[in-house]
């Protein structure tokens, strides 16, 4: 991934419906983006390889290999924010999608605006482009480093997702203090329209495995029941 921050956006469709993958693309592209389209997941996979994008917008239902094995592949190799696309609307749809590694989903029919704001945002954090963050934050055994995106717990190097990342940014830097769902997906997200609140709880989740935070008994991430969750200073 190129994070110079004055190169266009590398953007990646994988959509078969070629209609609307042909539309996307000219709107994207009339803003500025640069984006290259694949008609399947064989396509997309090979396609991500050979053009390293800045951001993958990925179909959940695809010909070949479906989106959710492609985005499994592509997380088994990069970090690169994965956006999922998808018709189905049911909560379930959304969470399997964050659950094999998406940061963030769309629901079709989408607005190609909303679409460019949510691309922007995660390539903002992928690119560390938020300024007004300091660039390195240490609190309960982490180390957090905003601008190359590395994070490491009690010494060990974690590997996460953009977005996971960004949540636990967000924690970390208010560490002690409870932050609703709607909050934390403003930080994270620069946004909390159309908040889903099951996409935070994966993530959470997630984060928890990854820092050896027992879910039945979390001691650094707390939640607090019907308002949000919390880095616990104790740790």
């Amino acid at each position: 991934m190129d994070l110079s921050p004055h190169s266009p956006l590398r953007v990646l469709y994988v959509e078969d419906d070629e209609r609307l993958a042909s539309l996307t693309a000219r709107y994207l592209e009339s803003h500025g983006l640069l984006v290259a389209v694949a008609r399947n997941g064989i396509e997309g996979d090979a396609e991500a390889i050979q053009t390293q994008p800045d951001v993958v917008l990925l179909d959940l239902m695809l010909p070949g290999i479906d989106g959710r094995e492609l985005c499994r592949r592509l997380r088994e190799r990069s970090d690169v924010p994965i956006i999922m696309v998808t018709a189905r609307g049911e909560e379930s749809a959304r969470v399997i999608g964050l659950e094999d590694g998406a940061d963030d989903y769309m629901t079709k029919p989408f607005s190609a605006r909303e679409l460019l704001a949510r691309i922007r945002a995660v390539s903002r954090r992928a690119r560390g482009h938020n300024r007004s963050r300091r660039e390195m934050i240490e609190v309960c055994g982490l180390r957090l480093e905003s601008l190359s995106r590395r994070a490491m717990h009690n010494g060990t190097e974690l590997t996460l997702t953009t977005y996971e990342f960004g949540l636990l940014l967000a924690l970390a830097e208010n560490a002690g203090k409870v932050l609703k769902r709607e909050r934390l997906m403003e930080l994270v997200r620069g946004s909390s329209e159309e908040a889903f609140d099951r996409s935070i709880d994966v993530h959470i989740s997630h984060l928890r495995q990854k820092l050896g935070d027992d879910p039945r008994r979390p001691r650094l991430l707390k939640t607090v029941r019907g308002f949000g969750y919390m880095l616990a200073l104790h740790e």
